[in-house]
């Protein structure tokens, strides 16, 4: 009985390494690249983009089936060992930036989806190496990703590499010479001022200012715009990514 199951497992592992193409084997990359690429997308879904579970792991199973493909047609068809799978891969890769840019959104001014664009993309050529039978590479290529998906973010809000620029627009009923007040509660807040821009109307004795600012993601922009109201008469403020006058 042992030796039975030994031998299956033998036979298993042969088909699932080999450089010929088998059903057992390509089963097994199909169902690898599956895994992989559902991992990455789990994390892009948990994060709210649009492109989640199933998207990945389809872009990453056809990827492996074209690759499986490339190999298996030379092999089948021209007895060939060594064909030109590049060819097919090659497509893959071209192929797969409409998807990258259906990912990514632009909103007035601001560009939002390239780090999940860009995970298509990897998670293609993740899908590529698996059915050239790269199976450890792929692994450790899906926890690299996930690293850079996971920790490398968690180090950015840390460390405040991860702020994001904004434009606070706000319009005074007065004509105002000195911004050193917005300075003052910004530094408070520990958000940067990186540029400004002012616009007066004197006849209607209103100032209206844009201050680009860099802020970390979970800055209170309420209790920020609370601020900002008690310091002069103000009539409006808004948070926008676009200057506007």
């Amino acid at each position: 009985m042992l030796a039975y199951v030994s031998d299956a497992y033998t036979s298993i592992y042969e088909a699932i390494n080999s450089v010929d193409i088998t059903t057992a084997g390509a089963i097994y990359r199909m169902v690898l690249s599956m895994l992989l690429g559902s991992i990455v997308g789990y994390e892009r879904k948990r994060k709210g983009q649009s492109a989640g579970v199933r998207t990945f792991a389809l872009i990453a199973m056809g990827a492996t089936l074209a690759m499986i493909l490339s190999i298996y047609i030379p092999q089948e068809y021209l007895g060939l060992k060594n064909g030109d799978p590049g060819r097919i891969a090659a497509q893959v890769l071209s192929g797969i930036g409409f998807l990258g840019a259906g990912a990514i959104i632009q909103m007035k001014g601001s560009v939002k989806g390239l780090t999940t664009a860009a995970g298509i993309w990897m998670v293609a050529t993740l899908g590529l190496a698996v059915g050239a039978g790269l199976y450890w590479i792929s692994v450790a290529a899906t926890a690299l990703i996930m690293f850079v998906l996971v920790q490398i973010e968690r180090l950015e809000h840390k460390t405040g590499f991860g702020a994001e620029s904004r434009i606070v627009r706000i319009r005074l009923s007065i004509i105002l010479h000195d911004i050193e007040a917005y300075r003052n509660v910004l530094a408070q807040e520990h958000t940067r001022l990186d540029n400004y821009y002012i616009e007066y109307d004197y006849a209607g004795g209103e100032t209206r200012l844009n201050l680009v600012i860099r802020a970390r993601e979970n800055i209170d922009y309420l209790r920020l715009f609370e601020r900002f109201e008690q310091l002069y008469p103000t009539i409006s403020a808004t948070l926008t990514n676009q200057l506007s006058f």
